[in-house]
């Protein structure tokens, strides 16, 4: 009987200490919002593809890594207003228990989300957002920014250009902060290799008329004609520049542009141009595998933001798995000192910024007698290296960062 005794108690302290290891995760679940635009400008460069991925990132973390927690999605369309997110965001973490705020695509977006979750001590996990000020003036402990800035699109297409005989540039901005900073950023590459900025006009976000717009940029004799703008605004202005004969005589250089830019606008519309991205389908055997599962549910190759999201999410994910425990503090340390080795990215890392760093991709729209499949667009024309590709530390505005 004493025997008995003992083998319950000590059943019973086994109960005991596997509830408690399982309880460091909140409630047992584990609950992911993703927050983008679903009806918008950027809804096919993020919006329900994003949701498509995180389902994915989450279903394969189930099946492989059998967790003892539960996970729980939930989403939501901020309409690309910071307001509208914000609300959203301290809703979910305030009421609906979410652990994550992720994707949130437009920079007013993530500035505005990133805040509340710093107030409310959750993470945010930023994959569409462009503007550095993310991990620059608004850097905080709690938000990464996973798939690409401002600084790496400009610094990989302005820099092509400029060096292969486009000195002249004049801007076409969206007039937000996203906008403001594509300009800047590719601004400081065009002289730092020895071109020259004409001029620049900024036109309401989101647009439909470029006309007069592109008229002045038409008039200021610039070789080059920077977009700095994003989704529709992207594809408008290439469009209308062709109606408004801007184009050939002027080039076009889309300083952030998607896959589902160039297929939205076709071959003959976007061939020879250079763009920047963190990521392509067709990369190698890894990137063609992911895709064509994400294609099978999604009918679209995926963006580099769609990417970047499933990453995002499965990294996250591995992190609260490893610590056993969905803590702020504790999970954001282990994302920090794991690299990220997916897909997506080869030895990432998640700098004290919260900038996840990873290798981008100079591109090159081929002609349409080139592409020999659907969605087959691109020429790689270089790989930048994850150093090369993002801004230095040492030119680092964000608190966190030891100079």
């Amino acid at each position: 009987m004493k025997l008995k005794h003992i083998a319950q108690a000590a059943g019973l302290a086994l109960l005991s200490v596997a509830g408690a290891a399982q309880a460091q995760v909140s409630d047992g679940v584990v609950k992911i919002g993703v927050l983008t635009d679903l009806s918008g400008l950027y809804s096919d460069v993020a919006g329900p593809g994003t949701v498509v991925a995180t389902k994915m990132a989450i279903d394969d973390f189930l099946a492989a890594e059998k967790p003892s927690f539960k996970i729980e999605m939930v989403s939501a369309d901020h309409q690309n207003k910071g307001d509208i997110a914000a609300n959203k965001a301290r809703e979910w973490f305030e009421k609906d228990k979410v652990d994550v705020a992720s994707e949130l695509v437009t920079t007013s977006v993530a500035l505005a989300v990133q805040k509340i979750a710093k107030e409310k001590n959750r993470i945010a996990l930023v994959s569409g957002a462009a503007s550095t000020a993310v991990t620059n003036e608004s850097c905080n402990d709690v938000t990464v920014h996973w798939t690409y800035d401002t600084y790496a699109v400009a610094n990989g297409t302005a820099k092509a250009v400029t060096q292969t005989g486009g000195k002249k540039w004049f801007f076409l901005t969206a007039d937000y902060a996203f906008g403001h900073a594509l300009e800047k950023d590719a601004s400081a590459v065009v002289k730092a290799n020895g071109g020259e900025v004409v001029g620049s006009v900024r036109h309401p976000f989101p647009g439909t008329d470029f006309s007069s717009f592109l008229l002045k940029a038409q008039s200021s004799g610039a070789q080059v004609i920077g977009l700095a703008n994003a989704g529709g605004d992207t594809i408008n202005s290439i469009k209308q520049a062709a109606e408004f004969g801007v184009t050939p005589k002027q080039a076009l250089a889309g300083l952030l542009m998607f896959i589902t830019d160039v297929h939205s606008l076709g071959l003959k519309n976007t061939q020879g141009m250079f763009l920047t991205e963190g990521f392509y389908w067709d990369l190698n055997d890894e990137t063609r595998a992911w895709s064509k599962r994400f294609f099978a549910t999604h009918k679209r190759m995926p963006t580099m933001v769609q990417a970047g999201q499933y990453s995002s999410v499965m990294h996250y994910l591995k992190a609260v798995k490893a610590i056993n425990s969905d803590d702020t503090a504790k999970v954001m340390t282990q994302m920090k000192k794991t690299p990220v080795n997916d897909f997506f990215a080869k030895n990432g890392k998640i700098r004290e910024d919260g900038r996840m760093i990873h290798d981008m991709y100079l591109l090159q729209v081929k002609k349409p007698a080139d592409s020999k499949t659907p969605w087959d667009y691109y020429n790689v024309k270089a790989t930048i290296p994850a150093a090369e590709a993002f801004q230095p530390l040492s030119e680092s505005r964000c608190a966190l960062v030891k100079k």
